[in-house]
């Protein structure tokens, strides 16, 4: 593998050919503003942001996350010439995307909001006609708000590109482009998975978690990492907790996952308050169930498993294992039925 030498911001920096200087700044600990780069889509120098000033080179300002390393290259990441151009590039956006922050669900996380606190960009200077769309609340799980889309492309290519599905893409051109479904159907007719991967990539407010929905914003809840407990893959997600409610689920990006997640484990939470859910063993007598003791029922359980093979055998029993426990207690189910009952009739619910 060749290496290559370069300059940023009068650091020194080697790293291989073929490495983008964004991804050289990244090494360095210097963060450039982007807001159409993920380290796991394909590059599309969508947003500009991370424009950068090269020296030798005075007709352009290129775009770092597609520029790729030269040797002796020399890189200004922060000069007044590429302030002034993100300035414009943020009013630019700013020109076509609503100002309504306050009661914004991307409040406290949104990076235009971030990037225009950290440039000093209150308002745009550009003024002209303004695109309009409807809301599509159609879905069960994700709101979209076009009006709020920046054209990034994160959600179509995380679509595309991780999840396989391509249930969105672009379409029309020029001032009319906008993300669509196939045939601009509702995104609830369309064969969207419900993973939530395109809210997870946004970085504004255009898609919404339907189900999180003014239950509380990025900095009023406590975020819990823990296991998804819906299969044995083990997906680490965070609980969004605020008054000890869960009221969403957010990606852990650094995890064995990636971050990503299923329908289950994103949307499928609110049954942890659900009023019917079992909260203690309960005992059928005369047709009717009553409340017992963990160990009142699991003496109950071992009783009948007893009479039952005293009776009729081993393989009269079967056991059904589940995809929500871990490994370890699969195994432990497994080797209690073969060991001690006796019988291989043991299934798994993942199996089919």
């Amino acid at each position: 593998m060749r290496f290559v030498s370069l300059t940023i911001d009068g650091r020194q920096v080697e790293v291989a050919e073929g490495t983008t200087v964004l991804e050289a700044a990244r090494k360095l600990g210097i963060e450039i503003p982007t807001l159409c780069y993920d380290n796991d889509l394909s590059i599309a120098g969508a947003c500009r942001l991370c424009i950068v000033e090269v020296e030798g080179n005075n007709k352009n300002l290129p775009a770092s996350c597609a520029l790729p390393v030269a040797e002796g290259m020399v890189v200004h990441t922060n000069s007044p010439k590429v302030r002034e151009a993100r300035k414009i590039i943020l009013e630019l956006l700013l020109a076509n995307h609503p100002l309504d922050c306050l009661t914004c669900e991307a409040n406290g996380r949104c990076k235009l909001q971030q990037y225009c606190y950290e440039y000093g960009v209150k308002e745009s200077r550009f003024s002209g006609e303004r695109r309009h769309f409807a809301i599509d609340d159609n879905h069960p799980f994700i709101e979209r708000d076009l009006e709020k889309c920046i054209l990034c492309g994160k959600c179509v290519r995380v679509c595309q590109e991780v999840q396989g599905v391509g249930a969105i893409d672009y379409s029309g051109r020029g001032f009319d482009t906008k993300v669509a479904t196939f045939m601009d159907r509702s995104l609830a007719d369309s064969p969207c998975v419900s993973c939530g991967q395109c809210i997870y990539m946004c970085p504004v407010g255009a898609l919404t978690a339907k189900p999180s929905k003014g239950k509380g914003r990025d900095f009023e809840v406590t975020k819990v990492v823990t296991t998804c407990g819906y299969c044995g893959v083990g997906c680490q997600l965070a609980l969004n907790v605020k008054d000890d409610k869960i009221v969403g689920v957010t990606n852990v990006p650094d995890s064995h996952n990636q971050g990503y997640l299923c329908v289950k484990g994103r949307f499928g939470y609110e049954f942890v308050d659900d009023p019917e859910r079992l909260t203690t063993p309960l005992i059928k007598e005369n047709g009717k169930f009553r409340e017992a003791s963990w160990e009142e029922a699991l003496d109950l359980v071992a009783q009948k498993f007893n009479e039952i093979r005293a009776k009729y055998g081993p393989d009269a029993l079967a056991g059904v294992s589940s995809a929500r426990v871990t490994n370890e207690e699969n195994y432990l189910f497994q080797k209690f039925f073969r060991a001690v009952i006796g019988t291989n009739n043991v299934d798994h619910c993942a199996r089919l």
